[in-house]
This record gives C-alpha cells, sequence and structure tokens, in this order.
C-alpha cells in the first residue's frame, strides 16, 4: 500500500511534469524575470503618494476641488512659518524680509493664492506672543507633481534669511515628508526583519540550505510586486503605505508557504521516497493547501476594493499581486529547486554546532538518517498531547477560551474615529513642529474651520441671511464671509454657471469632534438659495465614515462567503466553514481592543514612542481587519487540510484532530512568529499608522495561532464531534465531483498500515490521567 501512496499522480501528474521537467531552466528564467522586476519597480516609491483617505465622490471632495480651482487662497497646502525672535513680526526689518519672501514664493511657477499675515493683517496668521506668523499659499498640481514641486523649491526658503527663521509646514509638506520617512523605516524594516528570520528559519529547519529556499521565495514575491506596483501607479492612485504590506506578506506568506512545502517534501523523503515522487507528492498535498491558502488571502484583500478611497484599494492591489506572486514562486520556483538538491536540502545543519551528538549522528555529508527520520517523525508529539488535553476538558477550554478573547476585545466599544493628521509624524519632523506652533501659539483653531460653498447666482441680502441661520446653530463659534467672485477676473476662470462664494465657518471645540461633526450636518441640512457644499476637516471625516458604513457589508459578505465556499471546497463539511469564520472573528478581537487601549488612549505609548490623538484613523480597522483574517484563514486552511487528509484515511475524528495539530501545530507557530517578527519590524516605523498596522497584526497573527489553532479549534471539533463532517446529499455529491483536498485524487485510498507506526504510541493514548 505503500507505493499506491508514492505513484500514479505524484509521479506522472501533468503539473509535476510541467514544473520538474527542466528545473535549472525554470530557476534561470526566475532569475531574469526577477532582474526584470528590480528594474521595472525601481523608483515605485517616489510615484506613490501619502494620502487616499477622502471619497472621491463626497460633497467634501467635490467642494474641496471647486475652491482650488476658484479660490486657491482658500485651500493653502503650504505653510512657512515664520520667526522673528524677540524683534517681533512687525519689526520694519522683519517685515521687508517677510513681504520678499512671499513676492519670491508668489512668482514660482505653480504656486498661487500667496497670503500673509503682513499682507492681511488677519490675528489668526500671528502668533498670540507677536514673534511669529504665517506665509500661506497654495502649490498647485495633484498630489504627486505637488509633492515634486514641494521638494524642489523648500531647501530655497527653509533656514534662516537675514532677521528671520523660516520652517516649511502645511499639508502638502506633512504627507511630503510621511512619504520620505516611511521609505525610510521600510529599508530600516527590511534590515531587521531579514537577518532575524534567516535565523529563526534555520532553528526550524536546522539545515542552512532548507532555510534560504523560503527567505528566497519572499524576496522573489516582494519584487515581482514592487513591478505590478509599478504598473498599477501609472493608471491610478496607489499609497505609499501599501509597501509596508508588500513587504510583511511578502516575508511572511511566501515563507509559510515554503516551510510548508518543504516541510512536506522532507517528509516524504524521511519516508523513503525518490526525489521526483517527494516533489510529486508534495505538490499533490500541500501544493494543493497552499493554492487554496492563497486564494483565501487574496479574497480577503480583495474586499477591500468596495472602498472608494484609494488608501483601502492600495492595499488590495499589493495583498493581491504579493499573495498571488509568492504561491507561484513556491508552487513553481522551490519544487525546481528541491528537485536539484534532493537530499541536500537537509545540508549544512547547523544545530550541529552546538550539538557534537547530532553531529555523530549525520552521514553522507548531510543526509538524514533512519534515526534522524524517526526524530521527526515524533517531533510533534507534544501538540498531539495539547491536542488530547484540549479535547479531554472541551467545554472549559472552548467557554475560557472565548470569553477570553471577547474580554481583550471590549475596549473596542469605545472606538472613536478621526482623521490622520501631521501627529502621525515624529516630534521632531519639521512639519509636524510646524504644526505644533499653530495649534499652541496662534489664536482660533488652525484646520479646525468647515468652508461652505457657495454655487450660483444670489443677492448680497441673500448671502446675509444665509449667514444669520448658520450663525444660530448651536456649536458655531464664529462663520466668515462671504468670500465671492463676482464678475472680477476670478469669475472668468469659472465654468460660466453663475459666480461662486464661500464661507469659513468654526466650530467650537476640536477640529474633528463630535461638536464638529454635527456641525457637519446642520449646516448640510439648511435650505439656500443656491446651491451648497461643506468641506473641511470634519466634513472629510463625516464623508468618509458614511462611505465605509456603505461598503462594509459589502466587504465582510465577500469575506464571509468566499470563505465558506473555499472552506467546504476544501473540507466537504458545512459546519467546519462557519467555525472558520466564527473563529477567525474570534481570534482578531485581542488586535482590535489592543489598538483602542495602546493607539486611541495612549498607553505604551511612550514606551512605543508615539503621540496618541484620542481616536482611530477611519479606514485603519477596516484595513487590519481584511489583512488579519485573511492570515487567520492561512492557518486554518493549513491545519483543517492535514486533519481533513487524515480523516480520509482513518475516518477517527479525535485522532485526526490530534494528527493535524501534531503534524502543523510546530509549523503554524513557526510561521507565526517569524510573520509577526516581520510586522514588529514593520511596527518599528516612526509613523503612528504604519505602528499600528505593524503591531496589531502581529499580535493577532500570534493569538490566532497560539490561542485559537491550539486550544479554541481542537476544542469546538471536539464539541461538534463527527458532526463537524456533516452535509447534505447534493452538497457532499458537489463536493466529491468538484472538491480538492490535500489528499488530492486518492482520499480513498485505505489506511496506510505504517502511517501510525510513524507515531509514538502516547499520540493514541489518554493524556492527563
Amino acid at each position: 500500500m505503500a507505493e499506491v501512496k508514492n505513484s500514479g499522480p505524484a509521479r506522472g501528474g501533468g503539473w509535476t511534469r510541467f514544473v520538474t521537467a527542466r528545473p535549472r531552466l525554470s530557476l534561470l528564467a526566475a532569475l531574469v524575470i526577477t532582474a526584470l522586476a528590480v528594474f521595472a519597480g525601481s523608483g515605485v516609491a517616489d510615484r506613490m503618494g501619502s494620502g487616499g483617505w477622502e471619497d472621491p465622490d463626497a460633497e467634501s471632495t467635490f467642494a474641496t476641488q471647486v475652491l482650488e480651482r476658484e479660490f486657491p487662497a482658500s485651500q493653502p497646502n503650504l505653510l512657512l512659518l515664520v520667526d522673528a525672535g524677540t524683534a517681533g513680526v512687525d519689526a520694519p526689518a522683519v517685515v521687508a524680509e517677510a513681504r520678499g519672501i512671499a513676492e519670491r514664493l508668489d512668482a514660482e511657477p505653480g504656486v498661487s493664492g500667496v497670503g500673509s499675515y503682513w499682507v492681511t493683517g488677519s490675528p489668526a496668521l500671528r502668533s498670540e506672543d507677536g514673534r511669529q506668523a504665517v506665509i500661506a499659499a497654495r502649490v498647485e498640481g495633484e498630489e504627486r507633481a505637488a509633492g515634486e514641486l514641494l521638494q524642489k523649491i523648500a531647501p530655497e526658503y527653509r533656514g534662516t534669511h537675514g532677521p528671520v527663521e523660516v520652517s516649511v509646514g502645511g499639508p502638502l509638506a506633512v504627507r511630503h515628508e510621511m512619504q520620505t520617512i516611511i521609505q525610510e523605516d521600510l529599508l530600516r524594516a527590511e534590515l531587521i526583519a531579514l537577518p532575524v528570520t534567516l535565523v529563526l528559519l534555520v532553528m526550524v529547519f536546522g539545515s542552512a540550505v532548507a532555510a534560504l529556499l523560503p527567505l528566497g521565495i519572499g524576496i522573489v514575491a516582494i519584487l515581482g510586486t514592487n513591478a505590478v506596483l509599478r504598473g498599477i501607479t501609472a493608471l491610478t492612485d496607489v499609497s505609499v503605505f501599501a509597501q509596508n504590506l508588500t513587504t510583511a506578506l511578502g516575508l511572511g506568506l511566501a515563507i509559510d508557504y515554503a516551510l510548508f512545502v518543504v516541510r512536506r517534501f522532507r517528509e516524504e523523503l524521511a519516508s523513503g521516497a525518490d526525489t521526483r515522487t517527494a516533489v510529486g507528492t508534495t505538490l499533490r498535498t500541500a501544493g494543493r493547501t497552499v493554492l487554496f491558502s492563497a486564494l483565501t488571502v487574496a479574497v480577503s484583500l480583495a474586499a477591500m476594493l468596495v472602498f472608494p478611497q484609494y488608501f483601502l484599494r492600495s492595499f488590495a492591489y499589493a495583498g493581491i499581486a504579493v499573495v498571488l506572486l509568492a504561491a507561484a514562486a513556491a508552487l513553481i520556483l522551490l519544487p525546481a529547486a528541491l528537485m536539484l538538491l534532493g537530499e541536500r536540502v537537509n545540508s549544512f545543519d547547523l544545530r550541529r554546532l552546538f550539538t557534537r551528538r547530532r553531529s555523530s549522528e549525520r552521514s553522507d555529508g548531510g543526509a538524514k538518517t533512519d534515526r534522524d527520520a524517526k526524530a521527526d517523525a515524533g517531533s510533534g508529539a507534544g501538540w498531539a498531547r495539547t491536542a488530547a488535553l484540549v479535547m479531554r476538558r472541551a467545554p472549559v477550554f472552548a467557554v475560557a477560551t472565548s470569553a477570553g478573547l471577547v474580554l481583550l476585545g471590549l475596549p473596542f466599544l469605545g472606538v472613536t474615529f478621526g482623521t490622520a493628521d501631521d501627529r502621525q509624524l515624529p516630534v521632531t519632523a519639521e512639519s509636524r513642529v510646524v504644526q505644533d506652533q499653530l495649534r499652541d501659539g496662534f489664536p482660533g483653531n488652525p484646520g479646525g474651520g468647515l468652508t461652505v460653498l457657495a454655487e450660483g447666482s444670489a443677492t448680497p441680502a441673500q448671502y446675509a441671511d444665509y449667514r444669520e441661520r448658520i450663525e444660530a446653530l448651536d456649536g458655531i463659534a464664529q462663520v466668515e464671509g462671504p468670500v465671492t467672485s463676482g464678475s472680477g477676473p476670478e469669475a472668468a476662470a469659472g465654468d460660466g454657471s453663475g459666480t461662486y462664494a464661500y464661507f469659513v465657518v468654526v466650530p467650537e471645540g476640536e477640529a474633528v469632534g463630535t461638536t464638529a461633526q454635527s456641525v457637519v450636518g446642520e449646516v448640510r441640512a439648511q435650505e439656500a438659495p443656491f446651491d451648497t457644499s461643506v468641506t473641511g476637516a470634519a466634513a472629510v471625516l463625516v464623508d468618509s465614515k458614511d462611505a465605509i458604513a456603505d461598503r462594509l457589508p459589502w466587504a465582510v459578505g465577500i469575506i464571509v462567503v468566499a470563505t465558506l465556499i473555499l472552506v467546504f471546497l476544501l473540507t466537504g463539511s458545512v459546519l467546519i466553514p462557519l467555525q472558520a469564520v466564527v473563529l477567525n472573528a474570534l481570534s482578531l478581537t485581542a488586535m482590535f481592543g489592543a489598538v483602542v487601549w495602546v493607539f486611541q488612549e495612549g498607553h505604551l505609548s511612550g514606551l512605543l514612542g508615539f503621540t496618541p490623538t484620542g481616536d482611530i484613523e477611519t479606514t485603519l480597522p477596516v484595513l487590519m481587519f481584511c489583512v488579519a483574517f485573511g492570515l487567520s484563514m492561512d492557518y486554518g486552511v493549513f491545519l483543517l487540510s492535514r486533519i481533513k487528509e487524515e480523516y480520509d484515511a482513518t475516518g477517527d475524528h479525535e485522532h485526526s484532530v490530534r494528527y493535524g495539530l501534531r503534524h502543523t501545530g510546530g509549523l503554524i507557530t513557526a510561521a507565526a512568529v517569524i510573520l509577526a517578527v516581520v510586522m514588529v519590524a514593520i511596527g518599528t516605523s516612526r509613523v503612528t499608522n504604519t505602528k499600528m498596522l505593524g503591531l496589531g497584526v502581529a499580535l493577532a497573527v500570534l493569538m490566532d495561532a497560539m490561542v485559537v489553532r491550539s486550544l479554541l479549534v481542537p476544542s469546538v471539533m471536539k464539541l461538534t464531534g463527527r458532526l463537524t463532517w456533516w452535509a447534505p446529499g447534493p452538497l457532499r455529491r458537489f463536493h466529491d465531483r468538484f472538491g480538492i483536498s490535500e489528499g488530492g485524487t486518492e482520499t480513498a485510498v485505505p489506511p496506510l498500515p505504517d502511517r501510525d507506526a510513524m507515531e509514538p504510541a502516547r499520540d493514541k493514548e489518554p493524556v492527563g490521567g
């Protein structure tokens, strides 16, 4: 019977022949393609944006675009903070120098709407102590072009100019500096993650050769994804934050898949199979699981395409590309490498440097001895004992674990959503310093005003009546305007549909607080004899929250339905897909609770080095849910596929659960630790959102692997018993025809007589008494 296992499709399948026919040619082609990807993906970060949180179809976006066109001075994105020191901003020498700086800035091509304290005399542009004042301007063009122009002209204005010191700030400078810092942090994260990951892989495999294979697959996936993103930037906007996900998933998933494939290949070699047969069996079993895992992760990430914000869509572009490339490399390049290596995949066992006894047991230059094979066969006995113990006390473990996860997630009930601002940056960043000084030293509420665009002809009396009604609303500190285009030169720049005007409405309290958000709705509800549109930080937040709320059910529905279908195709069970959805959701509770407790409420902010703002950026929880849910399914597929394979062979439910955890528990934990290392390296970023993403997903991955897969899954499967595998007749027949399991086409083969011989007897005995 042992020959049945290692023959047929394993040896002669079309996919195996395709992958293994010319392994050297395959690897050479991969090397050439990777080199081209390096060239094609170079400079991708410079073509990315650092915004994308707004809904492009929202009212606030429309109003902003019209105001930028008709009233550039109303939407400044560049601020020069002029510090006159003890002389004061009204000193004659300071006035002359500041006016000269403003005139030079106004003469710059691509800069418009220049205004300053020294021209307007506005108290809002002068600090309360009289030592600082502001020059404001609008850098024209879309995000990328404006950033390039800023990078060109900023050095000419930054620094000492006669009696004044000038610092560069404003929304455009914040975005540009954020993009620069993210690129620097990503390079540092890669330099941290790669060597640590290599050390962990050596610890997992022992063999330095085997450890290098997953790392190589990850690098190929990352470089390929950068090339894909470079192409996408030519068609649409892509957020620079997506590069962080590329690195994390490129390394993490490629290592996951390679771990699974290499581990199965080594098992087949240890059982006596030749190299080609071992590769064929590995592709038929672990290869199918990798393919299913990649599909589940890709679907979870693809759900972000339903949202209009390009920040979220960018992660879908990057995530889908890196997942598919990682799977392709694991299923094409890795088998070719294994064909060439054969038994040498176990070479250079670095553990011999620390264990002399192991060194003496090696033979033929690094190949495994029979004793090594037996040791590997029993290496998961601890996981088997854990599974048996959990199943003996299944109700206790199921209830206690579920309750604990729910408790960890309770802080998320107090979540407050906000918008990302300059406080994402480190306190030493120049644009952050400028914004801090504006917040602390200038009157009013910088950035807190709402702008109401009025479109259509109106009389002064109508404008005055509208202003009075706005001023009478609760929560309004003051209303300024209207500023009209009238019939002057600015009107000629319009579209001919009528004049434009705008009002500045300053709400009470925080710029995006609950009062400001309420004011947005109240202002929009006011009737007027002209068309009105409201924009400003609070309006953008309201529109962003509405867009996410409208599309979130679709995104969740896509993820849930796709998960149910894919897991059913893998297992043939109706209950297991439902369990997978519920248990995966439970695995995310700790992440969401920690996000609020740490990043919103500010606990550990000193240790982690960020400034708490009292809220969470609106799109971050959506992103973290899609990423973490997909990764949880990744580990779930690994475990369920091995349980299913054993259940098909033996029909013994409890033994199959023990067997599955025994043969994947260590692998899943190792993969989770490695991915967590990568995510923590990303989490060392100086940008708060990136820090939150990295550390939050790392926590979710560890909780899923060490709590949900180790405790909750076996306890729940024990409680459901053989009902776990039930499906109604029509669905069962559908699965028999279209379903795919790790056993491939040979799931009907009777249990191999030596299967249990490879497991220590204690795997079948009661544990703990």
